[in-house]
């Protein structure tokens, strides 16, 4: 039996540049389907944000993904940077939830882990393995390609924790009647297999 495909949207969240990136994953194969940027040229930043706000919600409903995923902000030196950088990445996350997505969060350490296979991996090391995975035939811009690669470890890390579930435990009886319904079902079953047994003999 084949699981449905998923489709992941993955946010890589900037007030001047936001990427995203729209995966399609169907058991171990994922599947390229769309990514871009939503530039916002220089000016108020509510203004910035309502534009974030506004393109991420027309993406959303043209491609339609099933979950979300988006990257951590990372407090360095620049304390005020963050601080903006936290902003865009609310609006971002206003327009996930606002279509009712489930929206997961990765460290950008986490992100290039999960894709390189090294935490502190350059920016186009994570373009060329991007391209890799999804069979692109030439490298996105550095935000998609970063958000596209937050969406491939989003899907990895769902693969990784259902490869983790135990398998389902028995039923159990949730009454007296209920256990005397499993004893008398046992007892004609094996009566049953008694009779045919005596059947088949000469």
């Amino acid at each position: 039996m084949t699981r449905p495909a998923l489709r992941i949207i993955g946010i890589d969240p900037g007030s001047r540049v936001t990427g995203y990136g729209i995966v399609e994953v169907a058991g171990a194969r994922s599947r390229w389907i769309a990514h871009g940027r939503i530039t916002c040229a220089a000016g108020p930043l509510p203004q910035r944000l309502l534009r974030i706000l506004r393109e991420l919600h027309a993406v959303i409903a043209e491609y339609r993904p099933h979950e979300a995923a988006i990257e951590e902000v990372f407090v360095k030196t620049n304390v005020a940077t963050a601080l903006i950088l936290g902003q865009a990445r609310g609006a971002a996350i206003c327009a996930l939830a606002n279509a009712g997505l489930d929206v997961a969060e990765y460290s950008s350490t986490s992100v290039k882990s999960a894709i390189v296979g090294y935490g502190r991996a350059e920016k186009a090391q994570i373009q060329h393995m991007v391209s890799l995975l999804l069979n692109l035939g030439e490298a996105p811009p550095t935000d998609a390609a970063d958000a596209l690669a937050i969406a491939l470890c989003h899907a990895h890390r769902r693969s990784a924790l259902a490869a983790q579930k135990p398998a389902p435990r028995a039923r159990r009886a949730t009454s007296w009647r209920q256990m005397q319904v499993d004893a008398e079902g046992k007892l004609i079953g094996k009566l049953t297999s008694k009779l045919a047994d005596k059947q088949v003999k000469p």
